[in-house]
């Protein structure tokens, strides 16, 4: 049977929860605190809200699962160099 939205709603709460209390945990509120600004100043142009986007998806999923931090280099450098600029300002992510 397939999940409902609330099935779904509350697992990605808690999975949120994990994040926020991972070993990611500040690294990801510095991440989510960057302003437009700040992200237009790294990365000028038009793709960087969408990767910005992921970039925070692979870090709050790392933080959630305890992901070792050359496991999560990987991941974000698979995800471009719009990611690894942006990466590059947060402490501890890269």
């Amino acid at each position: 049977m397939p999940e409902s939205f609330e099935q779904r709603l509350q697992r990605r709460i808690a999975e949120n929860r994990k994040a926020f209390h991972g070993i990611y945990a500040d690294q990801l509120n510095a991440l989510m605190g960057l302003s437009r600004e700040e992200i237009d100043d790294i990365v000028p142009g038009t793709e960087d809200l969408e990767v910005y986007a992921q970039l925070i998806t692979v870090v709050n999923q790392a933080s959630a699962v305890n992901l070792k931090q050359a496991d999560l280099k990987i991941r974000i450098q698979n995800l471009g160099e719009v990611a690894v600029n942006i990466a590059s300002k947060i402490p501890g992510l890269i």
